[in-house]
């Protein structure tokens, strides 16, 4: 009878050191993107489409991946009226470049606007298993310049700016479950 309870306890004591599982949960919210929405500049209230809309970063060769499970230049494509772009966490600012109908065999069809976001960031514990996060403020006031709004939005081909008008609807961004920057065209 004692071998049995000593038996027990030394397992209970052997489990007892073991040590926790720490797995991240996937659906803890991580860093943030941004999420930009599109509405038609002619009605402000509706929802309008972009068409192969192509997004690089500056520095970057390739553009973003917006479908993972197509091939070729189909993958940094986005067909639709929400997308959602990361944000450098560890500098304050992140320009990328926005083109229009891109891959469109007509190169007068294909439109190009730069926009360089300003903000602040800060990293966030969210536990023991996940790390830190980093959480966005978009920022009016950039590096001690004079106030002006948290884009700035240049012309590279001297097209004309496709985006007619940028208005932040949120200027924090904390969460991709809510718009923050909706682009008029």
């Amino acid at each position: 009878m004692r071998k049995i309870i000593s038996v027990l306890l030394l397992f209970t004591f052997g489990l007892s050191s073991c040590e926790k599982d720490d797995i991240c949960d996937p659906d803890t919210p991580t860093t943030p993107r941004l999420v930009i929405e599109f509405f038609n500049a002619d009605n402000p209230s509706v929802v309008k489409e972009v068409t192969n809309l192509k997004v690089i970063g500056k520095g970057m060769t390739e553009g973003i991946v917006f479908n993972e499970n197509a091939t070729g230049e189909a993958k940094y494509l986005a067909n639709g009226s929400k997308i959602a772009i990361p944000l450098k966490t560890n500098e304050n600012s992140t320009s990328y470049t926005f083109i229009l109908d891109s891959g469109n065999d007509n190169p007068a069809a294909i439109n190009t606007d730069e926009v360089l976001f300003n903000y602040s960031h800060q990293n966030v514990y969210v536990s023991r298993a996940c790390g830190f996060k980093t959480i966005f403020d978009l920022d009016p006031l950039s590096d001690g310049l004079p106030p002006t709004a948290p884009f700035i939005k240049t012309d590279p081909d001297s097209k004309g700016f496709w985006m007619s008008q940028i208005y932040v609807k949120n200027y924090n961004i904390e969460t991709e479950n809510e718009t923050h920057i909706q682009v008029f065209f």
